[in-house]
Order: structure tokens, then C-alpha cells, then sequence
């Protein structure tokens, strides 16, 4: 009993160590704060280095705590907090199976946290030197009902920061008046312009050009024996 336990503390919280200083420092090839901050903002998690900062902060020092059995409940309640966290934001949707991104694996560290918070870390813990591990379930269902509030406060900081984030939008879209086009439309007083008369037009061509030109002839020459008779009429 008190090898398992020992064994339960030191693999689950050395692995949370790990995952916590990896967002944190950038440890055991994990991404550091800033990247993480990123990685925490694509999920939805905002503000993304606060809430990576949080989560690095209760996994390493409530893995720490844990391995080493100091503080249990508080202990396991920073860990059950990170692992609902992350079944509400990230593995909820997928279903139970991890092999489909599921909340297996995190379910079963939620039970193991909680259930050393009702055992208590056992004789080879600080704890117990210390002489003051706490065991029962009544611990148990502290450790979840902490890690529960934790996990909640996480999803409203981010509910909150997502809506003031919406709103600045929603402002701007709200305080956008579309003036009203008014046309313009200047009538000026031009007297219309008359058309030119169009001339007849005789087989497509115009009349003017088709009308018959009068050619007088000229007066046939008298003949001399009209002159003759013109001349004795005029001397008698």
C-alpha cells in the first residue's frame, strides 16, 4: 500500500511536472509560454498567456506537489482542474476514446487524483512527516469540487474575454450609418433644335438633285423669202 501509492504520486505527478514546465519554460522539447499562449488562443482559450501561464503553473507546482505528497488535496484539486479544463475545451466533442482525441486518459487521471486525495499520500509522503495528511472522502470530494470551481473559472474568463472581444465588432457594425444617394438630376431649359427638313427623295435620291432642267430652244433663222414679204408689207 504504501509502495503503490508512492508509485501512483510519483508517476502521475512527475508526468503533470513535465507537461507544466514544457508550457512554462519550454522544457523536455515543449513550445515555452509564448508559443504555448498561441496554441491556447487557436482553442479558444483567452487570454491565451494567461491562460497557459495558469495551466503550466497548477501543473508543474501541482504535480510537484503531489510526487512528493505535500498538500495533497490541494494537489490533486490543481491537477483535476487542468483535466477538466481540458475535456471541456478540447476533448468533450470527440467522445470518451482517446485514440479519436477522447477524454479517456483524462478521465482516469481525474480518478487517480481524487482518489489519493480520499487515501492521503501514505507514510512516505511530507505529509506524513509533517503530520498532517489529511485522508477521506470527504477530501476527495474537496479535491473534486475545487478542481471543479478552478475549471470553471477558466471557461468563464473565457466566455468573458470572448465577448469583449465581440463587442468592439458589433459596435462598429451597429454605428455605421449608410447615407441615403439622393440623384441629382439637373433638367437644363435648352430650346430643342429643329430637326432640317428632309428634302423628297424620288427612287432614294433627293428631289433637288432629280429635277428636269427646261432647255429653251433657239428660234429657227426667217427664210429670205419671209424677209422679202416682211420688207414690202413695211414699205407700203
Amino acid at each position: 500500500m504504501k509502495v503503490g501509492r508512492l508509485l501512483l504520486r510519483i508517476t502521475v505527478g512527475g508526468f503533470f511536472v513535465g507537461h507544466g514546465t514544457q508550457k512554462l519554460f519550454g522544457w523536455f522539447g515543449g513550445q515555452g509560454l509564448a508559443k504555448q499562449a498561441e496554441h491556447f488562443e487557436g482553442m479558444g482559450l483567452k487570454p491565451g498567456k494567461l491562460q497557459a501561464g495558469a495551466a503550466g503553473v497548477a501543473e508543474a507546482a501541482g504535480g510537484a506537489a503531489l510526487a512528493a505528497g505535500y498538500q495533497t488535496p490541494l494537489a490533486s484539486a490543481a491537477i483535476i482542474s487542468v483535466m477538466l479544463t481540458a475535456i471541456n475545451r478540447v476533448h468533450l466533442k470527440n467522445g470518451p476514446w482517446a485514440h479519436k482525441g477522447g477524454y479517456e486518459y483524462n478521465a482516469v487521471l481525474i480518478a487517480a487524483a481524487a482518489s489519493l486525495a480520499e487515501s492521503g499520500p501514505g507514510a512516505l509522503s511530507l505529509d506524513a512527516l509533517r503530520g498532517k495528511q489529511k485522508q477521506g472522502a470527504k477530501w476527495s470530494l474537496f479535491a473534486l469540487g475545487l478542481g471543479a470551481a478552478g475549471a470553471a473559472g477558466a471557461h468563464f474568463l473565457t466566455e468573458a474575454q470572448a465577448s469583449k472581444d465581440v463587442a468592439p465588432v458589433e459596435a462598429q457594425s451597429n454605428g455605421v450609418v449608410s447615407e441615403p444617394v439622393v440623384e441629382v438630376v439637373i433638367e437644363a431649359d435648352v430650346a430643342p433644335v429643329p430637326e432640317p427638313e428632309a428634302s423628297p427623295k424620288v427612287n432614294g435620291r433627293k428631289a433637288a438633285d432629280e429635277a428636269p432642267v427646261e432647255v429653251t430652244e433657239p428660234e429657227a433663222a426667217a427664210s429670205p423669202e419671209a424677209e422679202a414679204d416682211a420688207e414690202a408689207e413695211t414699205e407700203s
